[in-house]
């Protein structure tokens, strides 16, 4: 697993040998890389897992405290070199920092799939094949629980329960056991008895998912997986696993789950993290009355 250090060193080899940048602007990038990073970290967030909302939450922390704004546009311009890097040597697929300025008015809420599009999106799951029946039990297990991509491709197969229809996760917040409907349960099952021991010829292999070599499955792989079933569900906006977490949470929050709860399952550490899906949620219902009540909207009015 690639380590913090390991990844600001190459940067800054990245940085030397490639870009030619002076040692001052390397320095200086590095450096508000590993800042930003340890910001991260206290957020229980990964810096290969970031999205655009953390980059924008991150600056206006800075400004909070009262950085400067030739420091801010030197940071955003490091945190865009960085993830530049990381989409080229393939740790991203998408430069979270691209769309981010300094003159962000209001935090931009996670997207969601609907109802319709998650039933589109899994319906194209029809494992027919070892890598299918894999591709259906990684996806069914993500939307099951609410884990994150790299929590999902460190899963060892003892922490699947299938009698007690459970998933232990190991998170950066400590272990957490979380319930998988039958659907998913039945997915891992025919996963582990028909495909496993074929994709790996390792008896001594401990991953839960594996890749066609047979060794643990990268966020790289999992990550064109999810392309692929998007494609093939004909999804114009955009997936990515973290889209899952987000339709996870969201359709359990819109269907009665209480906050508490869901921040244990998603494995926050403070329930602040978890409170942004409340506003989702609430934003969508004004949206739909304000779209269907006849006195707040006269056009569908019933003459």
């Amino acid at each position: 697993m690639t380590t913090t250090t390991n990844i600001i060193t190459a940067f800054a080899d990245y940085l030397e040998h490639e870009r030619h940048v002076a040692l001052n602007t390397r320095t200086s990038y590095a450096c508000d890389v590993g800042q930003f990073i340890h910001y991260l970290e206290e957020m229980n967030v990964s810096f290969d897992e970031v999205m655009s909302e953390n980059v924008a939450d991150y600056i206006d922390t800075l400004k909070a405290i009262g950085k400067a704004s030739s420091t801010l546009s030197r940071t955003l311009a490091a945190l865009k070199c960085f993830y530049g890097y990381l989409c080229a040597i393939e740790v991203c697929e998408l430069n979270p920092v691209s769309n981010v300025t300094m003159e962000r008015q209001k935090r931009k809420l996670p997207t969601v799939l609907t109802g319709i599009e998650m039933d589109s999106f899994l319906g194209q799951l029809r494992g027919s094949d070892y890598k299918g029946i894999r591709d259906k039990a990684m996806l069914e297990l993500l939307y099951a629980t609410g884990i994150r991509v790299s929590e999902l491709i460190a899963l060892n197969i003892e922490d699947f329960s299938p009698e007690m229809k459970t998933l232990t996760c190991e998170g950066k917040s400590g272990a957490r056991r979380i319930p998988i409907y039958d659907g998913a349960v039945t997915a891992l099952q025919e996963y582990i008895s028909e495909s496993r021991s074929y994709l790996t010829n390792n008896s001594g292999e401990q991953a839960l998912f594996v890749n066609v070599a047979g060794g643990r499955m990268s966020r790289q792989g999992f990550w064109k997986i999810v392309k692929h079933y998007q494609e093939k569900a004909g999804i114009t906006n955009e997936i990515t696993p973290h889209t899952l977490r987000h339709s996870f949470a969201a359709h359990l929050l819109a269907n009665g789950a209480d906050l508490r709860s869901l921040k244990e399952m998603l494995g926050h550490a403070d329930i602040s993290s978890t409170q942004v899906y409340k506003k989702l949620i609430d934003n969508r219902i004004n949206e739909v009355y304000q779209h269907t009540h006849p006195r707040a909207n006269p056009v569908s009015a019933i003459g």
